[in-house]
């Protein structure tokens, strides 16, 4: 993504509330998950700032380990369609969410015989660059598997329905037995 040198990174994940965005001074950090890291969406941390969710904690610290200096801008999945149109490009966009969380018997939601072929269909989309597919995942079935990246997929395929879309798939597997994918979207 950071090949095109984008102005700006939206960040779009699940847990911010519709109308908030994430900047400079806002943090999250990941002590719930052992690691007592404060990451701080940009810049410094300032006094006030809001408190990141997860998947816009995961990403400032994905943009930070890549090194991008540029603006960021971490939205509610809802937000992404009315904010893209008015950012100078180009324009990266880092959506964050997971696959369904019922793909083995020790998975956190237990095993669902339609976990895996929900998450494959999400692969095929983001393999093909079918942002139409994205657009129209079923958000009942994706809540019902503990797909936590379904509103995301959704609003970036809303999105980007009817453009030119190179993908490329980098990632599509299930440890822990959570789906996890990795894909890279080119849009012209």
């Amino acid at each position: 993504m950071l090949a095109v040198r984008p102005e700006v990174v939206v960040v779009v994940g699940a847990g911010a509330a519709f109308g908030i965005r994430f900047g400079a001074g806002d943090a999250g950090n990941l002590a719930s998950f052992g690691v007592p890291v404060e990451i701080p969406f940009h810049g410094r941390v300032r006094p006030g700032g809001q408190r990141l969710p997860l998947a816009h904690t995961l990403g400032a610290w994905l943009l930070d380990e890549a090194a991008f200096a540029g603006t960021r801008v971490g939205v509610a999945p809802g937000e992404l369609g009315g904010l893209l149109p008015s950012l100078p490009g180009p324009v990266g966009v880092l959506a964050m969410g997971d696959g369904s969380a019922r793909r083995t018997l020790k998975a956190p939601g237990y095993l669902d015989d339609a976990a895996a072929p929900f998450d494959a269909a999400v692969a095929a989309a983001l393999r093909s660059g079918d942002a139409a597919a994205l657009a129209t995942l079923d958000a009942d079935e994706g809540e019902r598997l503990l797909a936590a990246g379904v509103p995301t997929w959704r609003a970036v395929g809303a999105a980007l329905t009817g453009r030119d879309i190179t993908a490329r798939l980098r990632y599509d597997d299930a440890p822990f037995g959570v789906g996890y994918l990795v894909a890279e979207w080119v849009v012209a």
